[in-house]
């Protein structure tokens, strides 16, 4: 009797902690859907070898990322609740299966160096996600092999209620965010952020040097090297190797860059000197429905009558022609644009297009562009 009651309160701390984990996992994701889906869009890619190609699925990324989601949420869900016990402990074995094999190929292949587990909330490497996954298999695996244990207050108007309210929320919540922009932000663009240093720094060149002898190697700035000359002993025993040069006042966002047509990038220019910019990001030209154009001309005729430094930053994946021909055409073209690389752009925003308003380069504020009156009225 005591050893079944130990058991049954494994199982119960089993069901509270994998459930707890796949809730975290489904909320970190849930709040940037378009972002698993991009994520999801990179294994397809990844993975495709040769002939064998998931390009045909690059489309459904957005169906099969809420999919995704909203089954790991349900899960979750489920678990804590104690609801359809073998329905869920079957798919939390699937799931976890699925996942802990997927982890141990990225792990071994590094083709993705990150699995988005959960989503921009929290980083893991590769093996750290297959070690994490190995745990909650142990887990997984003891509640599935007691899903059989009776359930003293199991009512099926209970679980229907359950199940269908868990998907409901967890759609209509992917959903919103879908149509926004996330309500939680964890990524480098988000509001409150500073993209660049309040003050300039000095730009500073670092030499590096080995020693001959010991191949010790010392790393100092250009403006000491006249000092070290004056010892002869140490020129006769010590040889450059490389040099590097260090400046401060970097954009706070790794690769970011704002080329223009001719191929030199101004975002340091653009983001370090202008008071007030409004930046609309287009990352996919030939996506932006005849609402969008209409919001981007709405925003253009806002930042033109407030004086407001406005610029497009569009998807290199577009010609000269293809961006100039969408701009004239759409009366656009009383704005300057510059390239940017896509998957920069969709972090900034998954808005497409979108806006994002900076004030001595502090991220004000972001919107959707179906939000674009909220933006008018700041």
């Amino acid at each position: 009797m005591e050893k079944d009651k130990k058991k049954i309160l494994l199982w119960h701390i089993s069901r509270w902690f994998v459930g707890a984990v796949f809730l975290f996992s489904s909320f970190s994701k849930g709040v940037d859907p378009l972002g698993t889906s991009y994520k999801i869009q990179e294994y397809m890619t990844a993975w495709s070898i040769g002939s064998f190609s998931f390009e045909w699925a690059l489309p459904l990324a957005t169906f099969l990322s809420v999919s995704m989601i909203t089954l790991e949420f349900l899960i979750g869900v489920l678990l804590i609740t104690n609801c359809y016990k073998k329905m869920s402990a079957w798919l939390l074995l699937l799931m976890m299966t699925f996942f802990t094999v997927t982890t141990l190929i990225d792990a071994i292949t590094n083709k993705v160096t990150d699995c988005g587990c959960f989503g921009d909330m929290l980083k893991l490497t590769n093996w750290e996600t297959f070690w994490k996954n190995v745990v909650l298999m142990v887990f997984t695996i003891y509640i599935f092999l007691f899903r059989n244990m009776p359930n003293r207050k199991k009512t099926f108007e209970r679980d229907i209620l359950v199940t269908l309210f868990a998907i409901a929320i967890a759609v209509v919540f992917q959903l919103y965010n879908i149509s926004n922009e996330p309500i939680l932000d964890f990524r480098s663009w988000k509001v409150g952020n500073r993209m660049m240093p309040e003050e300039k720094g000095e730009i500073k060149t670092f030499l590096i040097y080995k020693n001959k002898t010991t191949n010790d190697t010392i790393e100092f700035t250009s403006e000491k090297l006249m000092d070290y000359y004056k010892d002869s002993e140490w020129v006769a025993n010590w040889e450059f190797v490389d040099s590097k040069m260090i400046d401060p006042n970097e954009i706070y966002a790794d690769g970011f860059s704002m080329m223009g047509t001719d191929d030199i990038d101004y975002a340091k220019d653009i983001i370090g000197t202008a008071d007030s910019l409004l930046i609309a990001t287009i990352h996919h030209l030939n996506d932006v429905t005849p609402k969008g154009i209409a919001r981007l001309q709405k925003v253009n005729k806002y930042a033109q009558e407030k004086g407001i430094y406005m610029v497009y930053l569009i998807s290199m994946s577009s010609t000269v022609e293809e961006v100039e021909a969408f701009l004239t055409e759409n009366q656009l073209d009383n704005a300057e644009y510059y390239y940017a690389d896509e998957k920069a752009i969709e972090t900034m925003l998954r808005s497409n297009p979108g806006f994002i308003l900076l004030k001595d380069s502090e991220v004000l504020g972001k919107w959707h562009h179906s939000n674009t009156d909220e933006l008018i009225q700041e």
